[in-house]
């Protein structure tokens, strides 16, 4: 840093980080049938992972609080989530850690098959979340309610939609809730919550999206066709929320955070390993 210049954004980012087996199959197989991955590839991933890369691939401070279990899974995961340059937090399991296993089809599309339930990390292991007051903002993909209570220290607070239940039971106000319309465990309203976030935003694929608030409901615009080319569906959702988190802790309106951060969802489907696809953030 320069003298005189401001210090870096401070991100935090809070949830499941999943070892992830991906590779593409001729079609998701019936009932009695076997699918053999082709090219399969590994990395960690998962709705906290891939908008934790997302977020790493810009000039923020990032934090990553997670839990980690007491396997091969979670040496390889934690191996590659130090590589990132970022500062990791992982509460300790004694458990095999989460394996996500992702099927890619012809058409670009995911089906996703969890081997055991997500490890998040919990207000009551000893983790630093006094740090997460000192943050410019916070993305929660958690579950646990006391640690959703921990971020809303944090300047800024966005949630994934498909926290909603953490939310409620939190009793806590979100500044942005985000999801995508078309998934039936996202796609809710302002009057959906009993504390209403600041502004609920779904994302409509290719059709851009619309932003909710006490004061109506607007839409965003799509980005422009990422030349998909075969490419796969999968953490392109996350890598909208990452970006939008960036660009709202760097000051800009929400509609053009939004406008902004459909670019780095729709570049991910131009890959089949979200990593390798995402575009790298940078000021406004």
């Amino acid at each position: 840093m320069s003298p005189g210049s401001a210090p870096p954004l401070r991100i935090a980012v809070i949830g499941h980080v999943e070892h992830i087996t991906l590779g593409r199959v001729p079609a998701v197989p019936r009932p009695g049938e076997i699918a053999h991955l082709e090219a399969p590839r590994w990395f960690p991933g998962g709705g906290g992972g891939v908008a934790f890369w997302q977020l790493a691939r810009g000039p923020a401070e990032v934090h990553l609080f997670t839990a980690l279990g007491d396997d091969e899974a979670a040496r390889d995961v934690e191996a590659a989530l130090a590589a990132s340059g970022a500062r990791i937090h992982a509460a300790r399991r004694a458990e095999r850690h989460t394996r996500d296993v992702v099927m890619v089809t012809p058409d670009g599309e995911r089906t996703i098959v969890v081997v055991g339930e997500p490890l998040h990390p919990r207000a009551a292991d000893p983790l630093p979340w006094d740090l997460l007051g000192a943050c410019d903002a916070a993305y929660f993909t958690a579950q646990d309610p006391d640690a959703l209570r921990a971020a809303r220290a944090a300047r800024l607070l966005v949630l994934t939609a498909r926290r909603r239940p953490a939310l409620i039971r939190s009793g806590v106000r979100a500044d942005v809730v985000v999801g995508s319309a078309v998934d039936p465990r996202e796609a809710s309203a302002l009057a959906d919550y009993p504390v209403a976030p600041g502004a609920v935003v779904l994302t409509e694929g290719s059709q851009g999206g619309r932003i909710e608030t006490a004061g109506g409901t607007v839409r965003f615009p799509a980005p422009p066709d990422p030349g998909r080319a075969g490419g796969a569906a999968y953490g392109a959702g996350d890598s909208f929320a990452g970006a939008l988190v960036y660009y709202l802790a760097a000051g800009l309106p929400l509609p053009d955070a939004c406008a902004r951060a459909g670019r780095h969802g729709a570049a991910v489907l131009r890959g089949t390993d979200p990593r390798e696809a995402q575009e790298p953030l940078a000021p406004p």
